[in-house]
């Protein structure tokens, strides 16, 4: 397995300005990073890229939806604009030589109709994602859709939900994750989350119950890792932490951002 850590926990849009950071966490002995996809070009993530190389430092990237590029939503022309806002993000993870993309990329973060989700919303979703699928495979990006927990959406909450769009999505490039966070919330234990998701996933979380350091809060790590060496899993294991670098995520979900930036903020 490769470790890497999540650049949310200092900002939303990595420049060079934040080059010492992954300097440091090279030197911490982390083998990538996971770089935020919100905004920017390919010439910018290149230039990322070009960093990246020189510390001999992987990638794999994460990136949202907003309202106005709903995957589920009703209006045909939003989720058109969701397929154009998912093939950006496709193309900069590319650019940035990202080998998976994670994130809740099936609907808005903190938007929520009041009731479960509908089995035409699932059907609009699989539609969108599959042809971002088509997509990913162009560029050789793997998609790991990331279900979250109940008080951050309402479309895709637990493991067996995320496996179950996997499978009416049916395609080879898109896949989902398993978050320890969300799982900690939403499963009745780690173990159960990853056996619910089967050979579905691709990529993993490792967070914190309080977004602080792994290890020193509720989590059942011993459990965590023993379930996923049983099921061979060999990808990323991205720490995610969030902290007070994050006021708009902040306001879009209070559950990723709690002020838990001490545990690396300064690795060495």
């Amino acid at each position: 397995m490769k470790t890497g850590m999540n650049l949310l926990l200092w900002t939303t849009h990595v420049t060079a300005e934040h080059f010492p950071i992954l300097e440091k966490l090279k030197k911490a002995g982390f083998d990538g990073v996971e770089i935020p996809i919100f905004e920017g070009d390919a010439a910018h993530y290149k230039g990322i890229k070009k960093q990246l190389d020189n510390l001999g430092l992987g990638a794999t990237t994460v990136t949202v939806v907003g309202p106005d590029a709903n995957p589920i939503s009703p209006d045909a022309a939003v989720r058109e604009a969701a397929v154009a806002r998912i093939k950006w993000a496709i193309e900069m993870s590319a650019a940035l030589g990202g080998e998976v993309m994670a994130g809740p990329f099936h609907s808005p973060l903190a938007v929520f109709s009041g009731a479960g989700p509908t089995e035409d919303e699932k059907k609009r979703a699989a539609d969108v994602l599959r042809k971002a699928a088509e997509e990913a495979q162009k560029a050789n990006v793997k998609l790991a859709i990331e279900y979250l927990n109940r008080f951050e959406c309402y479309f895709l909450t637990t493991a067996a939900d995320a496996r179950a769009l996997v499978d009416r999505v049916g395609h080879p490039y898109f896949r989902t994750m398993h978050d320890t966070f969300h799982a900690h919330i939403e499963e009745k234990s780690q173990a159960a989350a990853v056996a619910a998701l089967g050979d579905r996933f691709v990529h993993v979380h490792i967070s914190e119950n309080d977004r602080g350091t792994p290890g020193t809060g509720h989590v059942h790590w011993d459990e965590t890792f023993k379930a996923l060496k049983q099921v061979k899993y060999d990808g990323w294991l991205a720490i995610e932490a969030f902290g007070r670098a994050l006021p708009a995520l902040a306001a879009a979900s209070a559950g990723r951002a709690r002020p838990n930036a001490s545990m690396v903020s300064q690795p060495s």
